[in-house]
């Protein structure tokens, strides 16, 4: 027996982070509000005055780029619009995940409500009607330069007009046959209606939600592991005590965080005088990591919320924007993708430590003492590979230098690159973390240590992928399945319901979706359909 789904009203008001995933996993209805509605039909009167008085409105009555100045006849509109919309289904490469594109309808939907757009409500009621029959559009992602999304969300606009493929009840398939299935019909483009269909950068903005958000979580499982090392090399906690009273508020707070997280586990202290940067300085690496995410992630956030369109309807006028290049998201995110490779370094200059040996007399590459085995040393060059490429990814684009369309567009922000590129740290990250864990849970055995707490749910998770090692042996398939399950939603809620930190926990909605559904507002559990 189907169960109602929890709704979520959209009202123009920025989203957050529980809400995205929640509607990316197809677990909530979503509506918009009466006043949203009414701001859409006020705004929507006010472009078709402004036709029918015989001014232009770009990408309405005329053509758009270096087509500007074409205009087109009334009995020309209805062809030029619906040619308009699939003339940007030019995106190529594989697809986005339904998820992200869900998010990319909904914050189309939800920046017109603020009623500076002027489509038509028809238009944004069919959203809507898609969104609800999980109808959606195949998106690939190769497409945008980072100034509006116009081949990525020229996909989703074409898949309204009945061509393109579309995801239906899991299965992909031409849009046409989709609408059949599903006993929908194609959307009729009026003036406005293909532009606002295309012209706005919603992939990107939910594609980088979705990464911020998997950003976060990689990050805590960073953390986790930067502290499991720390016992395992008998690392001093007073520079994670002096931090709370002598650091920034991000940097004391992951200093708590790190004393709480290692209470219950009484380590013996191998430090003489001093430890080596990359232990004594995790609060503050990862402070300052923290700190960006949560800019970013706020930067995000209000970009679901504002019409980055053009033209936009303010002051009761059709007005032309520049509101289509997301430069202040792009130069955060860039930022981000520093903030790994910090992350990164600091892992793997603890990887090498504890292939060193030497601290706690553990032995080098922690051979146990009478095997006779190469053990944990060709494994640190991966440690070492994967430091590389996050690193290597970190470089800044967005300032490149880009001219289209006859010279009428001469910036970009290259966004969705920024995002693949964050991306592919994200998952490198998650195996160095599996890395990390796997050496220390070697250590710990070595030593005869009895790891506690958050320890104790990191070495149980690599003891059940990988044994003790004794002999050598290919290592590959554990390290991926070590990295798999720290990786996930449940060992991730565990996590941050064992040593919270809630204002980071919360704002990205950290953990499985059952948790999730506790921060929509009411607190309506989300049900499976």
């Amino acid at each position: 027996m189907q169960q109602e789904r929890p709704g979520i009203e959209l009202s123009g008001q920025p989203l957050g982070f529980a809400e995205m995933a929640a509607i990316g996993a197809g677990k909530v209805t979503i509506s918009a509000s009466a006043t949203g509605m009414a701001r859409i039909a006020i705004a929507r009167e006010i472009v078709e005055d402004a036709i029918a008085s015989g001014m232009p409105v770009y990408g309405s009555t005329t053509g758009v780029g270096a087509m500007k100045d074409v205009e087109w006849s009334a009995d020309e509109l209805d062809t030029f619009n619906l040619g308009l919309v699939r003339a940007h289904h030019f995106g190529t490469g594989t697809p986005f995940s339904c998820n992200v594109v869900r998010n990319a309808m909904a914050i189309r939907v939800n920046t017109a409500l603020t009623g500076q757009v002027g489509c038509t409500p028809e238009l944004i009621e069919a959203y809507i009607t898609m969104l609800e029959a999980d109808l959606i559009p195949v998106v690939r992602r190769t497409g945008s330069i980072g100034c509006a999304d116009i081949g990525l969300m020229g996909q989703i606009g074409a898949v309204l007009t009945g061509v393109g493929e579309a995801v239906y009840r899991g299965k992909r398939m031409q849009a046409a046959d989709a609408f059949r299935a599903a006993g929908l019909q194609p959307v009729r483009m009026a003036p406005r209606d293909s532009l606002a269909s295309l012209s706005i950068n919603a992939v990107s903005f939910a594609a980088a939600a979705e990464t911020t958000r998997n950003a976060a979580a990689s990050i805590r499982i960073l953390l986790a592991t930067a502290m499991m090392a720390a016992g395992a090399l008998g690392a001093s906690r007073d520079p994670w005590k002096a931090v709370r009273h002598v650091g920034t508020a991000r940097e004391a707070l992951i200093g708590a965080w790190l004393c709480n997280a290692s209470d219950d586990w009484n380590w013996p202290v191998a430090t003489h005088v001093q430890d080596p940067l990359s232990l004594r300085m995790i609060a503050q690496v990862f402070g300052a990591v923290i700190e960006n995410l949560l800019s970013t992630g706020h930067k995000i956030l209000a970009a679901t919320g504002r019409s980055d369109d053009n033209p936009v309807v303010v002051e009761g006028r059709v007005m032309t924007s520049g509101g289509s290049l997301p430069l202040d998201v792009t130069i955060l995110l860039e930022s981000a993708a520093l903030c790994m490779a910090h992350a990164a370094r600091n892992a793997f200059n603890r990887c090498v430590i504890l292939g060193n040996g030497q601290r706690r007399d553990l032995p080098v590459n922690l051979v146990p003492p009478g095997r006779i085995a190469t053990g944990f040393g060709p494994i640190i060059k991966l440690a070492g590979e994967i430091f590389s490429r996050v690193l290597s990814m970190s470089n800044p684009v967005s300032a490149q230098s880009l001219v289209v369309a006859a010279g009428l567009e001469d910036e970009a922000a290259f966004l969705p690159l920024v995002i693949e590129r964050f991306e592919r740290q994200m998952q490198a990250l998650k195996r160095l973390a599996a890395l990390e864990a796997l050496l220390s849970a070697q250590a710990i055995d070595i030593l005869g240590d009895e790891p506690k707490g958050v320890a104790a749910m990191l070495y149980e998770v690599v003891r059940k992928h990988a044994d003790f090692y004794t002999v050598d042996r290919p290592l590959s398939a554990e390290v991926e399945a070590i990295e798999e399950e720290l990786g996930s939603d449940d060992f991730l809620s565990k996590l941050t319901e064992q040593v919270p930190i809630a204002s980071f926990d919360d704002f990205f909605a950290l953990g499985a979706l059952d948790r999730i559904g506790e921060r929509l507002p009411r607190h309506e559990p989300l049900i499976s359909a």
